[in-house]
């Protein structure tokens, strides 16, 4: 079953938030990298540079706190660094565990919270990706391997949380192309949330797919938030969620990552209703569908831009009863 959203949404939203309704505001996680961190990252493979491991250390810290700031311009409630230490998802996470073999965390946090004036959320790959899109040559079966990542994430959200993070996002696109495995996915969350308190909020990322086919077994996870791509499906699957109620909130993606062009302030509102068919304001976070990181930088920052203006116009909408939460999209 979900954990305790309501116990650890409310940290989130700022003292001198505008409106009495408050829908969290977020991104997944990737951000389109500034052009000169990727000559850093060339410098330092290159035999004939001068740029040593240290330099680019110092460059990707620089790189965490611009992109950091950045979210925070464009009105976040929480920012992420935009992952400027990763250049592939489950690569990043794999190669700091040695051979596999379980040596200690795998010290994947690079997000700089000390320049933070918001809250910040750390994204995660999860143990079910990480195995299932591996090569498994050395455990009887990969359902094994991914309980043992699962226990190494878990001492990472331990120590996560040690270092002050409330807010942690379980990145799990494997589960999209293969649904069947609901039991071996939610053991590992079991694991990975084991001893973590609730004001910790934990939420579970799946990329676009058929959902039908993960939910309502969602609901058995042990998560406070499922974080879903849909606005480049037009929000067609939205019906899936109606029934059974959605017990974890609902972190609906409001801006498509894989197209350049900026939705406007309107349109994203009206994606913003299709989550109030589904949660009532209390439970709903809007996002974007997925990672930024394709698109260019201006693009990324003007769709967030816009996006947190709709949320905040729809929560004044809210307060003001415009919006009916009976029908919310009666007058889209």
């Amino acid at each position: 079953m979900a954990r305790n959203p309501a116990a650890n949404r409310d940290q989130f939203c700022p003292d001198d938030h505008p409106n009495d309704a408050f829908l969290l505001s977020t991104v997944v996680g990737s951000y389109p990298k500034p052009k000169w961190l990727n000559r850093a990252d060339e410098l330092v493979d290159d035999p004939d540079s001068k740029f040593d491991e240290s330099d680019l250390e110092a460059a990707h810290d620089d790189a965490c706190r611009l992109i950091t700031h950045e979210h925070e311009r464009a009105g976040l409630d929480t920012v992420v660094d935009g992952e400027m230490r990763r250049n592939e998802m489950v690569e990043f996470f794999a190669e700091r565990i040695d051979g596999y073999e379980f040596n200690g965390p795998v010290k994947v946090w690079g997000h700089t919270s000390s320049v933070a004036e918001r809250p910040v959320k750390v994204p995660i790959t999860g143990p079910y990706t990480l195995g299932f899109w591996a090569f498994n040559e050395a455990y009887p079966s990969t359902e094994e391997l991914v309980y043992d990542l699962a226990d190494l994430v878990n001492e990472e959200v331990e120590k996560l949380v040690e270092a002050g993070a409330r807010y942690v996002q379980i990145d799990e696109p494997a589960l999209a192309t293969t649904p069947e495995d609901h039991a071996i996915v939610g053991e590992a969350l079991e694991r990975i949330t084991a001893g973590i308190p609730e004001e910790v909020r934990i939420g579970l990322h799946v990329c676009y797919g058929d959902y039908s086919r993960v939910y309502p077994e969602v609901n058995d996870y042990p998560i406070d938030e499922f974080d879903i791509e849909l606005s480049n499906g037009d929000y067609e699957q939205i019906p899936v969620l109606e029934e059974p109620e959605l017990e974890p909130d609902l972190a609906l993606g409001v801006v498509d990552a894989h197209t350049a062009e900026v939705e406007s302030v309107a349109e994203i509102k009206r994606n913003i209703r299709q989550g109030l068919r589904v949660v009532p304001p209390e439970k709903l976070t809007i996002s974007p569908d997925c990672g930024l990181k394709l698109l260019p930088r201006e693009v990324a920052y003007r769709k967030t831009e816009n996006m947190v203006t709709a949320v905040r116009e729809i929560e004044a909408e809210i307060d003001a009863g415009e919006i009916d939460l009976d029908n919310p999209v009666a007058d889209n």
